[in-house]
């Protein structure tokens, strides 16, 4: 019987496991290491026994979930997370890991042995939300993160560490590396490409570079009234400069160039006092590595003169430095012809946000397989995707997890 996916059994599983760190109102908050993620972890790794996988934890507390093949060749490997934003929807990385778990469910129910053995991963801190920089569990299980250091990491707000943490709900697990013979992942868009274009399926040729940037700008507090303009050394306004001047760079370079101020502070934060302290991240990307370190360094500068020009200090910390990666194009060809070959219209194009597939590039086959976004809408409580999209894109998944592992015999 040829194995085939049962759209009834993943909405299942998208619902089961989007009740977990539900939010009031809808969405769900599921920020890494927190309870609400070992409540998912714990869902996920019984999933994993229900289909009889061997399951492991490494180091990172990456979860990986093994189906045995004819051989004991290297897996195909389904990746992605089950980590989210604050204010996360219920298919941002959660689809990837589903859709994994659904391959696996029909091949266990059609009885198809496949010659190499598949894997089904969830990686630790793939959002960056609480700990920075995001894609951390499958960077530090490619070698692109040193482990000791992630391990160390402090949360952007707080004092928990990631070792500890990952003690804490007790997914602290071995360094056991799974290297695959080829790497897949599903996810929903998170933009408006598709649905705008009547598309179903996006054959993913590559990710975005990625530079995150934390400003930490220190003046002098004093009175909002008695001092004058010129006298001041306004931290708060050296933020907002800073700002400024990323959302303007931005538009300057043009497509693709982004740039996203997704965090802003001041201290005291008192209506009648000039702020001695502001606190800012910057988010810039562009599918040319060239010019994204080109407007990183551009904005680093001149960053640092404007803090100079109002008397103020300034602190630069790097988050996340990620260059562009082009994947496999041979395995996005194959994504593409398994949509041909089901009569879905499909478009090649790249990716905009970053994902753990882009840890996988540089080592082994790699490609991503993108269906649509409802409003193009991700990060956010009103994320969607309908489940017709869902199930091309996990039968699409499907269809190559079979061509790669000898399945279709």
């Amino acid at each position: 019987m040829t194995p085939q996916i049962s759209i009834e059994r993943l909405m299942a599983s998208v619902h089961e496991l989007g009740a977990i760190g539900a939010r009031d109102g809808g969405g769900v908050c599921r920020l890494a290491l927190t309870d609400a993620d070992k409540a998912g972890r714990d869902w996920f790794v019984k999933s994993l026994h229900a289909l009889n996988c061997e399951v492991f934890i490494d180091a990172i507390g990456n979860i990986w979930g093994i189906r045995a093949g004819r051989t004991e060749d290297a897996p195909v490997m389904i990746g992605s997370h089950i980590d989210t934003v604050a204010t996360g929807g219920l298919y941002d990385g959660a689809l990837g890991v589903l859709a994994g778990l659904e391959v696996i469910a029909a091949l266990n129910a059609s009885e198809t042995e496949t010659d190499l053995p598949v894997a089904v991963a969830a990686f630790t801190n793939e959002e960056g939300a609480r700990f920075a920089p995001d894609m951390m569990g499958s960077g530090v299980h490619q070698g692109a993160l040193d482990l000791d250091e992630m391990l160390s990491t402090r949360a952007t707000s707080g004092d928990a560490l990631v070792g500890e943490e990952l003690r804490r709900i007790d997914y602290a697990g071995q360094d056991l590396p799974i290297t695959p013979s080829a790497y897949l992942e599903l996810h929903i868009e998170q933009g408006p490409v598709l649905e705008t274009e009547g598309l179903k399926i996006g054959a993913v040729t590559g990710v975005q570079g990625i530079h995150w940037t934390e400003f930490t700008v220190r003046g002098q507090t004093n009175h909002a009234g008695t001092t004058p303009m010129s006298l001041r050394r306004d931290a708060g306004q050296v933020g907002f400069a800073i700002a400024r001047l990323a959302d303007e760079m931005a538009q300057e370079l043009g497509e693709p160039q982004v740039a996203t101020v997704g965090v802003f502070e001041v201290s005291p934060c008192l209506v009648n006092v000039v702020p001695d302290r502001a606190r800012l991240t910057v988010d810039m990307r562009n599918t040319d590595g060239d010019i994204l370190t080109s407007a990183t360094d551009r904005l680093l500068s001149q960053a640092q003169q404007i803090a100079e020009a109002a008397e103020c200090t300034l602190d630069i910390r790097p988050l996340a430095r990620f260059a562009p990666v082009v994947f496999d194009d041979a395995l996005v060809t194959r994504v593409e012809t398994a949509a041909q070959n089901r009569q879905l219209p499909v478009k090649r194009m790249p990716s905009g946000a970053g994902h753990d597939a882009q840890m996988f590039a540089p080592n082994c086959p790699t490609a991503m397989i993108f269906v649509p976004s409802n409003k193009g809408l991700s990060h956010n409580i009103n994320e969607h995707t309908d489940a017709t999209d869902i199930e091309a894109g996990a039968q699409v998944l499907l269809d190559v997890v079979l061509d790669l592992t000898g399945g279709l015999k």
